[in-house]
């Protein structure tokens, strides 16, 4: 399970390091075949249902000795921590684009300070669904490196050059938020210390194109009163088609007594969702006091309840 967790990670690095023209770790690095026009950043595809595309991966070696990789397509998700572009590895279920890709070549030896160009095909059986289907052309080392500490960890390293195919048809962007929460932490006494609050959503592309989204934050108090309103940074930079992220968003500084509404807006091209959940404020101090209060008073009505009837 530790390997796994290794190679998984050292995938998630290596996909989102790239630089403008190149996946790339230090030792090697993997990026499209330059095209007639320019060199390309990523590859951009554009296929029908039924159809196939040629095009070219090149693989670099940045170190003194050969290096030899498994060379293999891979589906893109976003990661369940913070939104991450990441991919699947060879031993997961493909469904799009690393299935739908085939190197010519799935194992490739590359010389000291060289390059290979390897060829692959890609072909988008009848029936595939419209959209974007992102993915990679991923080059693992399988050599397992056991660092130097003192708990022996296996760890393999990939690095990865994204795919972002569009399959022909009807495009449709669709995203919402769900399951808003709001959690408080309070200090025990009001005023003494400060107060703040952890507001968690789930932001979902319901539809079947990539968005660049929004969020925007909006809490109201008592009578309507404005309590924050701010854009939020730390979202998905890509939200791909049928994926979801849970995220949280700090509120420093939330009132320590207050009862209101916090709303979260998304927006991505032409759609635009909202979903709101309530909150209520109290430091704890006012709450015990409150809740002996109730207590007390609630067994003072019963004694007195039974004072008054008469005994038969």
């Amino acid at each position: 399970m530790r390997k796994l967790y290794a190679l998984l990670l050292g995938l998630f690095l290596a996909v989102q390091a790239a630089p403008a023209h190149a996946a790339d770790n230090g030792s090697w690095s993997v990026y499209p075949a330059a095209s007639q026009i320019a060199a390309r950043p990523y590859f951009y595809l554009s296929v029908d249902p039924g159809q196939s595309i040629d095009d070219k991966v090149v693989v670099t070696n940045k170190t003194a000795e050969p290096l030899t990789f498994r060379l293999y397509a891979a589906d893109a998700y976003n990661t369940a921590r913070d939104g991450g572009f990441a991919v699947r590895t060879a031993a997961e279920k493909q469904r799009g684009v690393g299935a739908w890709a085939k190197p010519a070549k799935s194992r490739v030896t590359v010389p000291a300070h060289g390059k290979v160009t390897v060829p692959f095909t890609l072909t988008v059986p009848e029936g595939a669904e419209p959209g974007d289907h992102p993915g990679a052309l991923v080059a693992l080392d399988e050599r397992i490196d056991k660092g130097d500490g003192a708990v022996a960890l296996g760890v393999q390293r990939a690095v990865a050059a994204r795919i972002y195919l569009r399959v022909g048809g009807p495009t449709l962007p669709a995203i919402t938020v769900e399951d808003v929460r709001v959690s408080h932490h309070q200090p025990l006494v009001p005023g003494l210390g400060d107060s703040g609050a952890t507001i968690s959503y789930t932001l979902r592309n319901t539809g079947n194109v990539t968005l660049n989204p929004k969020v925007e934050l909006r809490a109201t108090g008592l009578f309507g009163r404005t309590l924050l309103s701010r854009e939020l940074a730390r979202i998905p930079g890509e939200l791909l088609p049928g994926q979801r992220v849970r995220l949280t968003e700090p509120w420093r500084g939330s009132p320590q007594l207050d009862w209101g509404d916090v709303k979260l807006t998304a927006s991505a091209q032409d759609t635009r969702e909202s979903a709101s959940a309530s909150f209520f404020a109290l430091p704890w101090l006012v709450a015990v006091v409150l809740g002996a209060g109730a207590a007390a008073g609630t067994v003072l009505f019963i004694r007195a309840r039974r004072a008054r009837t008469p005994v038969v």
